[in-house]
């Protein structure tokens, strides 16, 4: 369907540019990965913006979601509350070197959009967010290297600024500056010369850049016309061909870091500048980006553990995430096909809390992280298929929510050969219960229905304390009060947490179960299990209790009765 251009920059234009974004990243990310040289071969970079701006989609239209429920509005946020999301979205979505700086760049062209009440930017605005965004990145890179994304990035603004007109005009500067830029990569950076290709980092910003001339104008430019100008071995403005296949040279040779660390951290500036210093000792390619307390931090080291410490140091730490470079099927260090060979079957399930993450790990599923407020994008499920390696994956998504989310990327896993059942698991105690009865050995139909079995048989509730003043199935909720939601609705309110859930409780029980699972979080008040366990043993015969510790996961404490 086609777009209506954009005149002027607003809300509802960063909307579009960031949806188109992602559908060129989607076009362009195969491509993408398999020029990715630099500064590691790991053939991930088109993967890793494309999760970026995914988590920048959805937050923003989260943003629309949420001024269209609310009274009195015409459903459109404000320029500035659209690229705010957009920003932290990108931020908090972040994967990888080139993802986290394109995190930068948007937050850097949103600082600027988001400056005054103005609901709308003109040219000028769009040039200086364009600026202001590459002279951002720059800095947020602890040793700028030209050839890079960076250097695409500070062209494109370059162009930008000496174009006169409209939005749109600033955006085709901008994109021709980046093609331009993008094409001399090889002649700026060795490891690409080599290897017969451009930059994938720059490649992927001149997606992102394409996507913002199509929401001015309505039109594609050629350079993104479905990959016409790097399609068939010929690269951009008569660059080198581009390869296949990733480089067996990244520039650092085999002595580079072991590990690719990236967490969000909560930490105040000073802390930040210190973590700076400290991590940039400790590895290469340190990007910190970020501000206002919240801060995404990239880095390669030997020692992974001593780069997380450096954060808790700073501040908190979390969504943390290690990788080991000689874990992939090509070897980061050497272009070399790994040996490993696929599994037959594996369980990825999507968990609230690291303490259900241990759990789930330690019963053999690979885990995806949801925190509260941040649920996975279906290129993170995706992702976490194909980590765990194998020809069969059962997924499942313990979320009602995440279901289109979970069918996207099982859909997607399917395109590349795996074979994919999705279990419908709305609650992390369901997938328990799946999990207890999964057994690799027999025949995949049969395990998927005797997991599936297993969820359903499952009755699932949760205790939260309300945020806000809502109209629930039980009545009117005020803020602070004890939820109680039992299969998703509301159906105690109360003042006490542990007579709350003893309530809830004896309502599941009401309809018989053998089984008791609790699932405490961190803010659950002390004794809440102890109380429970013995409200089970004195009323209900026969019923045994499992308790596990699900650590920051929401809700106060997750019950299922199986």
């Amino acid at each position: 369907m086609p777009q209506v251009p954009q005149t002027f920059f607003d809300a509802l234009a960063v909307r579009t540019w960031c949806g188109l974004a992602l559908r060129a990243l989607g076009r362009a990310r195969e491509e993408i990965d398999a020029i990715n040289v630099y500064p590691v071969a790991d053939g991930d970079t088109g993967t890793n913006l494309y999760l970026t701006v995914e988590s920048a989609v959805t937050a923003v239209e989260a943003v629309f979601t949420g001024h269209a429920a609310g009274s009195g509005t015409d459903g459109t946020p404000s320029l500035a509350d659209a690229a705010r999301a957009m920003a932290h979205g990108a931020l908090i979505g972040a994967r990888g070197n080139s993802g986290t700086i394109l995190a930068q760049l948007l937050r850097g062209m949103a600082q600027v959009l988001a400056e005054g009440e103005s609901p709308r930017a003109d040219a000028e605005g769009l040039r200086l967010a364009l600026r202001h965004a590459a002279d951002s990145a720059r800095r947020a890179v602890a040793h700028p290297v030209e050839g890079t994304v960076l250097s695409v990035a500070s062209a494109a603004a370059d162009a930008a600024e000496g174009a006169e007109g409209d939005c749109g005009t600033v955006a085709r500067a901008a994109h021709r500056g980046a093609c331009t830029a993008l094409a001399a990569t090889p002649g700026q950076l060795a490891v690409l010369a080599r290897a017969g290709v451009v930059d994938a980092g720059g490649r992927g910003l001149v997606a992102v850049l394409a996507a913002l001339v199509e929401t001015f104008t309505g039109e594609i430019p050629v350079s993104e016309g479905g990959g016409r100008a790097f399609a068939g071995g010929s690269s951009l403005a008569g660059g080198p061909p581009v390869s296949e296949e990733p480089c067996a040279d990244d520039g650092h040779g085999s002595g580079g870091p072991a590990f690719e660390v990236i967490y969000l951290l909560e930490a105040e500036d000073a802390a930040v500048d210190r973590l700076r210093r400290r991590l940039d000792g400790l590895g290469d390619s340190l990007v910190v980006v970020g501000g206002d307390g919240l801060w995404n931090v990239h880095v390669h080291v030997d020692d992974a553990g001593a780069a997380v410490e450096a954060g808790v140091e700073a501040g908190r730490p979390y969504r943390i995430r290690i990788t080991h470079f000689g874990a992939d099927d090509v070897h980061a260090r050497g272009g070399e096909r790994a040996p490993r060979e696929r599994v037959q079957r594996a369980v990825v399930a999507v968990v609230p809390g690291e303490g259900l993450a241990g759990l789930y790990t330690e019963a053999g599923a690979t885990t995806v992280l949801a925190r509260p407020g941040e649920p996975p994008a279906s290129g993170e499920l995706v992702q976490a298929v194909r980590r765990a390696h194998a020809r069969e994956v059962v997924l499942l998504p313990n979320d009602a929510d995440l279901r289109h989310t979970a069918a996207a990327a099982a859909e997607q896993a399917r395109a590349e050969g795996i074979r994919v059942a999705l279990i419908p698991t709305r609650s992390a105690v369901q997938g328990i219960a799946a999990l207890a009865v999964h057994e690799p050995e027999r025949r995949f139909d049969e395990d998927v229905v005797s997991m599936t079995s297993a969820a359903g048989a499952t009755r699932y509730a949760e205790v939260a304390v309300a945020e806000r003043q809502s109209w629930t199935m039980a009545g009117i909720c005020q803020a602070g009060d004890v939820l109680g939601l039992i299969e998703g609705d509301v159906a105690v309110i109360g003042a006490d947490v542990t007579a709350t859930a003893e309530t809830v409780l004896d309502r599941m029980l009401a309809a018989g179960g053998e089984l008791v699972t609790l699932v405490l979080g961190d803010e659950a008040p002390e004794g809440v299990a102890e109380r429970l366990e013995a409200r089970v043993r004195e009323a209900y015969l026969a019923v045994d209790t499992v308790v596990y510790h699900g650590g920051r996961q929401g809700a106060l404490l997750l019950i299922g009765v199986e």
